[in-house]
């Protein structure tokens, strides 16, 4: 129903998003999308890249007056550092990084200079998707629809975190934290991590966890592999540069677990709604959401530019070699903390217009409070034999 493209290089003039689809009627501001930019450039562990760039989103077209027109919403963010490089004659890279697309990249299209992959390869590119999951995000909100998230593990410094917890307060609390982490003893404790990966010149990953909450129950479908709800914010979650790995709730763990300890128990209450008594299916059963809050835990392996350099092959010479450094994060877990949001407010708010329909706002309110709810009344079972019929 929605959909994004972005353009543009790490060092180029600017970058560019374009993302259609979203329903005339949205009130909407450059500061709606300024605002998470702004998040997006913050977080213990950044690299000097950030001291430079202090993105604002320029709006080209789609939203007029104030809001949102139906057309393509077209948005360009100018990169400050680019004039720093557009008169100066850039050394080649030859030695492609251990973990990063540079290698790929020129076996793939064949380039005789590996900065060309590095270029798009960069995570600068999320400042636009972060952009547009601004977009998606105000969206959400206007149904009340709320998404989060926190940094749940850097290096070997970690929490685990109730299924059943008030996100929104730890969302509240993660982001008066420099490392976005919602427990103060093991914020500090990540500190000492960044820290220690300073002075040995290397790079931490770490885990986060994002979250939306107000969520109806309905959402998705179970009836074709890429309409599974859960499948399409897994892919989105891996999409990101440096994610590598991306689960449902806690769904590794629930592996190694009994069945009776894994699934959320059913009890109605007396007004008649059906609620779970727990939450490890992570809002989602069969591909579709359940009406408890989403929870996707997202993994992101240690940057690939290392102070200290990695071995690598000069492929000009042919000859072993260390790899150069190029100015990026210690870690980066904080700072993609906004950029999971993003990818799950793009994906939800895709997935409420498919199941909402209409070209405007006003079109999709009377169809969202119409939605089937876990209620009885909203699941009239017919309670009677019935055969299949086919011939």
């Amino acid at each position: 129903m929605i959909r994004f493209l972005t353009a543009g290089e790490s060092h180029g003039p600017q970058l560019t998003a374009i993302l259609d689809g979203i329903p005339a009627g949205l009130p909407l501001s450059q500061n709606d999308i300024d605002t998470q930019l702004a998040r997006r450039q913050v977080g213990y562990g950044a690299g000097g890249r950030m001291q430079i760039e202090k993105d604002r989103v320029r709006i080209t077209s789609g939203v007029m007056n104030g809001q949102t027109t139906g057309a393509p919403i077209s948005l360009i963010v100018e990169n400050r550092d680019f004039k720093n490089w557009q008169s100066r004659d850039i050394p080649p890279i030859t030695t492609p990084r251990p973990g990063h697309a540079d290698l790929t990249g020129a076996v793939k299209y064949g380039y005789r200079e590996l900065r060309i992959s590095l270029e798009r390869a960069s995570a600068r590119e999320t400042t636009m998707r972060v952009a547009v999951g601004a977009i998606c995000r105000k969206l959400l909100n206007t149904f009340d629809i709320h998404v989060g998230g926190y940094v749940t593990q850097i290096g070997n410094a970690g929490i685990v975190l109730d299924d059943k917890a008030d996100h929104l307060k730890l969302y509240e609390i993660a982001e008066t934290s420099d490392v976005r982490c919602p427990d103060a003893e093991v914020a500090e404790a990540m500190h000492e991590a960044i820290r220690q990966a300073k002075i040995n010149k290397d790079t931490l990953g770490g885990i986060m966890e994002i979250f939306a909450v107000g969520v109806p129950p309905g959402l998705g479908s179970h009836v074709q592999w890429d309409r599974r709800l859960d499948s399409r914010i897994v892919g989105a979650m891996v999409s990101i540069q440096a994610m590598k790995g991306a689960e449902i709730g806690r769904a590794f763990d629930n592996a190694t677990r009994y069945g009776s300890e894994v699934h959320d128990m059913i009890d109605r209450d007396e007004n008649g709604y059906l609620h779970r008594r727990t939450n490890r299916a992570g809002g989602l059963e069969g591909g579709i959401t359940t009406g408890d809050p989403i929870l996707v835990r997202v993994a992101m392996k240690p940057i690939a530019t290392m102070l200290r350099g990695a071995e690598s092959v000069n492929l000009a010479t042919g000859e072993a070699q260390m790899t150069t450094y190029e100015r990026s994060d210690f870690c980066a877990v904080p700072r993609a903390v906004p950029v999971g949001e993003a990818m799950l407010s793009f994906v939800l708010a895709d997935a409420l217009l498919e199941k909402l329909g209409g070209d405007s706002i006003n079109e999709m309110r009377p169809r969202f409070d119409a939605l089937r709810r876990n209620h009885l009344n909203d699941l009239p079972m017919d309670n009677t034999e019935w055969r299949f019929g086919y011939e």
